[in-house]
């Protein structure tokens, strides 16, 4: 099986499984699949995010998710306990494709370490 098919169904795998668990079944898009590693992330489960936390738990997610590919690097957690990572290395300039493909392929790849998926 080719890298890209392999990809393609550990990520169709990962937004079934959370849209059943958090979604009623809806699809849940890149975004909010984000969204929820962010609040893994955090790990307070029983708040209320207002929009600019919202943008900050998603913040939160890209960090950890790009951190083993050598972006971002965990600094610290605050006093509200809200983690905080530095930048290790810009970003390289890519498409809109081609940034879904790299953060699809971290999401697998997160799942996959954390035993979600197979």
């Amino acid at each position: 099986m080719s890298r890209d098919q392999e990809l393609k169904e550990r990520w169709e795998l990962v937004v079934e499984k959370l849209s059943k668990q958090f979604a009623d079944g809806d699809t849940l898009d890149l975004d909010a699949i984000i969204y929820l590693i962010g609040v893994q992330e955090l790990g307070q489960f029983d708040r209320k995010f207002k929009k600019d936390h919202k943008l900050d738990l998603m913040h939160i997610a890209i960090c950890r998710l790009l951190e083993p590919y050598g972006y971002y690097e965990f600094d610290y957690f605050d006093e509200d306990k809200w983690p905080h990572y530095k930048i290790k290395e810009q970003l390289p300039t890519l498409k809109a494709g081609e940034q879904s493909v790299l953060m699809k392929e971290a999401i697998v790849n997160y799942f996959l370490e954390a035993e979600f998926i197979e």
